[in-house]
């Protein structure tokens, strides 16, 4: 795929959408795929366009269709089957720990695309999987290791009670990415939004439902920030 070069290099013509190239100078990351509603051959394209402008830094695609994982595979991309998602090129070094908590296994697409970007956007994912609240001696369990990583992603579906408890248990920066999973009344992820705003926990931010990329980029750079610091 052969682009059109922007009046002063700083985006690319693909035609059927313009490249952003200097995004990462700008704001510290890179631009990023979002897959859903684009061809395969248009996320391939888009993939190979920004790799080539920063070989040295991973290319995030997330929201990806199988077929359009397949086009990214044809390309040097890995694959990340659970987070729907793929990278093209190596993963910057990680300054920073960011934990990402999650309240069952159904949640698990939406924490791993969290994980995933927080690893493409310069830090290092530390996981906790299953600790909803219907068993909260779960959580109790890893009460500690809330505490030793420099901000915190929480993700619920259902009722979203999960990040008022932690928010409860620790001080450390705290982001909520409430999901679809759930009945009829959780009206999509819905009742879970509504449940993280109202929060009684002070310090817990909420971003959209299903919406782990914005929750890992934010915590990424929070977390970079304090391992910055640190040095």
């Amino acid at each position: 795929m052969t682009h059109t070069p922007g009046p002063d290099e700083r985006t690319a013509d693909l035609g059927f959408a313009r490249v952003d190239l200097e995004r990462a100078a700008r704001t510290g990351d890179p631009e990023v795929v979002y897959g859903a509603g684009k061809t395969p051959e248009q996320v391939a394209a888009i993939l190979t366009t920004l790799h080539a402008s920063h070989p040295e830094r991973a290319v995030l695609a997330t929201r990806l269709s199988p077929e359009a994982l397949d086009a990214a595979r044809t390309v040097g991309a890995t694959i990340h089957d659970t987070a729907r998602a793929a990278t093209l090129g190596p993963l910057p070094t990680a300054r920073g720990t960011v934990g990402v908590v999650s309240a069952g296994t159904s949640d698990a697409p939406v924490a791993a695309e969290v994980a995933l970007t927080v690893a493409c956007h310069g830090s290092e994912p530390v996981e906790i999987r299953d600790v909803g609240v219907a068993g909260l001696h779960r959580l109790m369990a890893v009460r500690d290791r809330l505490d030793e990583v420099d901000c915190l992603v929480v993700v619920a579906g259902m009722e979203g009670a999960l990040p008022s408890v932690v928010g409860g248990l620790t001080g450390t920066p705290l982001i909520a990415v409430p999901t679809s999973v759930g009945y009829g009344a959780s009206f999509g992820g819905l009742a879970a939004l509504l449940g993280m705003l109202n929060s009684c926990a002070p310090g817990v931010t909420v971003v959209n439902i299903d919406n782990g990329y914005g929750a890992g980029v934010a915590a990424a750079r929070i977390a970079r920030r304090v391992g910055a610091d640190a040095r």
